[in-house]
């Protein structure tokens, strides 16, 4: 087992693995053993419970006492929660963990040898899979295109091995990589986001500064997806569709945008058109609820376009490989959702 910094207070760790959790006691019972048979040495965790009403703190103190753990007695969301974690974690680098994550072994050793290759790179994506099937990818990153539309890359599809890391837009803040020097530089994530998007809207702001992200083959991890918020949660709904618009305001570059204004405007429409004739309203009432916060977004975004270059950004997938890709992981998540005694986290 590695030397966690804690029996050293006064240590500076080299990496600090950080784990938000919000009732998910039955699923830190999963993910912290496999965080702890870490190979790689000298780490610490950081592990802030948001607001849990299911004896997970405490829960953790009994039985997990070295770790690092923060009480809120609320929920702060996602990212602020994460933000919180991270000012309070020692590492060089940081790594953001769901609780719903259970990484292999040389998860961590793989990650930092992937960040540490280059002083550019500032952000590595692990290769996430599912939990239920590990032979089906949750995640090998995330890209954004032209049409302003972010996913997990290869989400769906059969696992296949991969060698060498590769360069992609971002991580999944679920199982990420972040160097410490970056977050400096360009922020952590936007805690107004509450939950949704905010790891594209990080890695955005950080591509124009510079700093790339690796995708690590080697780094794998086991996902239960979605068990904070179930596939077809109306709040989930809600936040995708308010943060998707604030990222795009934040950060999409105004030369392509008037290019290619009807493009994103078309996709955009197919998607809260296409909830709403289900009867889902949330995505678009979060898509109204953002133009309403218009004058502060558009601070931020003068904040961000003030400094870096614009990122080149990847051709729309036509709208056939969208659907059968989004009918694909419905499917399964419904599927997971019979399967599962209830997710938490």
């Amino acid at each position: 087992m590695p030397t966690l910094a804690h029996d050293h207070p006064k240590a500076m760790a080299r990496a600090s693995i950080v784990i938000v959790s919000w009732n998910g006691r039955r699923l830190l019972e999963r993910c912290l053993p496999t965080v702890l048979s870490q190979s790689y040495s000298e780490f610490e965790v950081v592990l802030l419970d948001n607001g849990s009403t299911d004896g997970s703190a405490e829960w953790v103190e009994a039985h997990y006492p070295s770790l690092r753990l923060i009480r809120r007695d609320r929920n702060l969301g996602f990212a602020r929660a994460n933000n919180q974690a991270i000012q309070a974690a020692r590492g060089r680098y940081v790594a953001t963990l769901n609780n719903d994550a259970e990484p292999d072994p040389d998860w961590l050793d793989e990650m930092v040898s992937a960040l540490e290759s280059s002083p550019t790179v500032g952000m590595c994506a692990s290769r996430m899979v599912r939990a239920d099937d590990p032979s089906i990818v949750d995640s090998c990153g995330i890209e954004v295109d032209r049409a302003g539309i972010g996913w997990n890359r290869r989400g769906g599809e059969v696992d296949r091995p991969e060698e060498e890391p590769y360069e992609v837009f971002g991580p999944c803040a679920g199982a990420a990589l972040y160097r410490r020097a970056m977050l400096d530089q360009v922020g952590m994530f936007d805690a107004d986001f509450f939950a949704g998007y905010e790891d594209i809207d990080l890695a955005w702001r950080a591509g124009r500064m510079g700093w790339r992200c690796l995708y690590v083959p080697s780094a794998r991890v086991v996902h239960r997806h979605s068990s904070t918020f179930k596939e077809g949660s109306p709040l989930k709904g809600y936040l995708l569709g308010r943060n998707k618009v604030w990222t795009l305001i934040k950060n999409y570059p105004w030369p392509q945008w008037l290019l290619l204004s009807p493009l994103i405007l078309a996709y955009d429409t197919a998607a809260w058109g296409s909830a709403l004739l289900a009867g889902d309203p949330n995505p678009l009432r979060g898509r109204l609820a953002a133009w309403k916060a218009l004058p502060r977004i558009l601070d931020k975004r003068r904040s961000i376009q003030a400094a870096g270059k614009d990122l080149a950004l990847c051709p729309p997938r036509s709208p056939v490989r969208m659907w059968r890709t989004q009918r694909r992981l419905r499917r399964y998540l419904a599927e997971d959702d019979d399967r599962e005694e209830g997710g938490e986290g």
